[in-house]
């Protein structure tokens, strides 16, 4: 089977599970190939991977490392910093032994050709919409991990709202949180600086609850515990926009 593995994983994922199903499957194929049976039991190798199941939570997983890697080669290199930020996010998130698998996985991804709209089409399909935002989310903070967004990576950054069918608004409110501007406040709560006093508090209690970690808890605690980072950038907005304006 040796030098087949690769092929038949990815046919096989493709049958069962679209461009995402072919990415993961040709790359465990990859794997078997060259020899890390011991890494992925055969019994897993047939299933796709033990630690995927038919859940949000690995949807979510498996939508996350794809683009991840494509983040990661959208400027024509890997740099430590980004391999480092998925790591201690994986670490932290599903812990060191599923992380470790889940650093496998992505280092197979990585030398794959990622279809990238393709892949994004697919999991807005089937994501919900609070779900794609944290995702999103996550994405910026790899395409900001050296310090700085790379114009390659901000086109493919905005490019990739479009597809998972993020919005304009929801669009600059992510991305706000990252690239620092003048006005970044009032793009996080996705209003212009002629708002009234009234209309801020508005927009606050709106993204409060648009980006409130209980929005994903059905991707499991940990993903709940990640939210936690938008809603704090929207409370940090509401609080530089009412100092500013000196209201109380």
């Amino acid at each position: 089977m040796a030098g087949f593995g690769k092929w038949i994983g990815g046919g096989l994922g493709w049958a069962f599970g679209g461009p995402i199903g072919a990415l993961l499957g040709f790359s465990f194929g990859s794997m078997f190939d060259r020899g890390k049976e011991d890494e992925y039991h055969e019994e897993e190798y047939r299933r796709g991977g033990s630690h995927y199941h038919e859940s949000g939570a690995d949807d979510f997983a498996a939508s996350l490392l794809i683009l991840s890697a494509a983040v990661m080669k959208a400027d024509g290199k890997v740099v430590k910093a980004e391999l480092d930020y998925v790591k201690n996010f994986l670490q932290q998130q599903f812990g060191a032994d599923r992380a470790s698998d889940y650093i496998l996985d992505l280092r197979e991804i990585i030398k794959q050709d990622i279809p990238l709209r393709d892949v994004a089409h697919q999991i807005a399909s089937f994501m919900d919409h609070s779900s794609r935002l944290q995702l999103y989310h996550y994405l910026w903070g790899i395409a900001m991990a050296d310090g700085r967004i790379d114009n390659k990576e901000d086109e493919l950054m905005k490019h990739l709202a479009s597809y998972l069918r993020i919005s304009k608004f929801d669009y600059e409110s992510i991305r706000a949180m990252f690239v620092k501007s003048n006005d970044g406040a009032y793009k996080i709560l996705e209003i212009s600086s002629n708002a009234t006093d009234d209309e801020v508090k508005k927009a606050y209690r709106k993204m409060a609850v648009k980006y409130h970690p209980d929005k994903v808890s059905h991707l499991g605690e940990e993903h709940r515990a990640a939210a936690e980072e938008k809603f704090k950038s929207v409370a940090e907005a509401y609080e530089q926009i009412k100092k500013q304006r000196g209201v109380k």
